[in-house]
């Protein structure tokens, strides 16, 4: 329990701008979402110590536990997103719903919108997690609705033999679980961070006969799931001259040649540009997304301090390719007298040239049949009756089933 117990009176002051924030951004849109987090004292349910302005500002996540070597395992998510995630399910008075990730907080702010007729199951592997969450929901007075349940929730959970209306799912998934599926009643949603080539989107799903078929989606980042359910990255070290790494990350396929890498940093760096402009402030995420399913070799970057890289930080984003015995990685660069920056890419390596030119062909493809639509997602469980994908969809094969994302090609017309 945090006993680090401020005034009510002040709490309450910094939970109304919380919450007077989320609405003004649109990220609360129903007045049930804007009681439950009005109502329910996220303060009582961070780590003890935890500041009330760091507890209540709209964007921060607070760790409730870290592995050996300080990576976060599990999380208080932060605000806006448990709102969306919220909005996304779109529950009511009276609903069922599954928590897969237990903190304690976002399974009283459930209960409070599904009242005291609907059910709120939540489910952790972590006895630790589950301890601490069932501790906390009852010292807050929510014990009697909300059901905290030890379980890797990969497999079907004992018990729990009516399907839920609502699956909220608070961990990076790199696949749906069939067990998921086994406890969504028909016609229900399911609300997931999944991770799609290292890019995750918060996708609310409805299920449709065999098939789920996206309603939404947020931008947003997860502690990874844990159990049978985990999906490890695999790290490539690229060495300088100076003994510092540039590390590779992979969660989809590996190139087979990746080790023709080797020395590629002592190499002259190349670059070329898109002509893709972007005003300064401007979200550009879904070219993060257009990259991970578009480009062969697709990889995520980490830096050491004292490399090239790390003293140029404003200059590129931590997305890459690998393209045979060369990588590249997108980069920016400002436009004169213009508040406006320019995609491109950089590369090393004997054939950095084509690296990069691969990766500007896809910002140029991006920015004529994407730019301006949102994307569309689809899930088809092994066994389901999945139709010929068209060259405008992106399929992604999991364990468990396919995932696709499609672009409207009416945004082609546009740009």
């Amino acid at each position: 329990m945090n006993t680090l117990r401020h005034d009510d009176a002040s709490a309450a002051t910094f939970r109304d701008a919380l919450v007077d924030t989320l609405l003004a951004n649109k990220m609360i849109t129903s007045p049930l979402v804007e009681r439950a987090f009005r109502t329910v004292p996220r303060h009582l349910f961070v780590v003890e110590g935890t500041p009330l302005e760091v507890t209540y500002n709209v964007d921060n996540s607070v760790a409730i536990k870290r592995d050996p070597d300080g990576v976060v395992i599990s999380s208080t998510s932060a605000a806006y997103i448990q709102a969306r995630m919220i909005e996304q399910a779109a529950l009511g008075p009276g609903m069922s719903v599954l928590e897969i990730g237990s903190g304690g907080f976002n399974a009283a702010l459930l209960a409070e919108i599904v009242g005291p007729q609907g059910r709120v199951v939540s489910v952790d592997i972590d006895a630790e997690v589950t301890d601490r969450a069932r501790d906390l929901l009852k010292q807050t007075g929510y014990s009697d609705r909300v059901d905290v349940v030890l379980a890797d929730a990969e497999n079907p959970l004992l018990g729990l033999d009516e399907p839920f209306d609502a699956i909220l799912v608070t961990v990076g998934a790199w696949d749906l679980a069939p067990a998921w599926l086994e406890h969504l009643s028909a016609g229900g949603t399911i609300v997931v961070p999944l991770r799609m080539n290292g890019i995750t989107r918060v996708i609310g799903f409805r299920r449709e006969r065999d098939h789920l078929v996206s309603t939404s989606s947020e931008v947003a980042g997860f502690v990874a799931m844990q159990g049978e359910g985990a999906r490890d990255e695999r790290v490539f070290l690229l060495p300088d001259r100076n003994g510092h790494h540039v590390k590779l990350r992979f969660e989809g396929e590996v190139p087979d040649a990746v080790n023709l890498l080797d020395g590629v940093l002592a190499t002259e760096r190349t670059e070329a540009w898109s002509g893709v402009t972007i005003k300064h402030g401007v979200s550009f995420a879904d070219l993060h997304l257009w990259l991970a399913v578009s480009l062969p070799g697709f990889c995520k970057l980490a830096v050491d301090e004292g490399t090239d890289l790390a003293a140029e930080r404003k200059g590129w984003f931590p997305f890459g390719m690998v393209h045979g015995d060369s990588f590249a990685y997108l980069a920016v660069r400002p436009i004169p007298e213009g508040g406006e920056a320019e995609f491109g890419a950089r590369a090393y390596g004997a054939h950095g040239e084509a690296a990069a030119a691969a990766m500007v062909n896809q910002i140029q493809a991006w920015n004529r049949q994407a730019r301006a639509v949102e994307p569309t997602f689809t899930y088809w469980p092994n066994g389901a009756d999945r139709p010929e994908f068209g060259k405008d969809t992106a399929v992604m094969v999991k364990t468990h089933g396919v995932a696709t994302i499609s672009w409207s090609p009416a945004a082609d017309a546009t740009r």
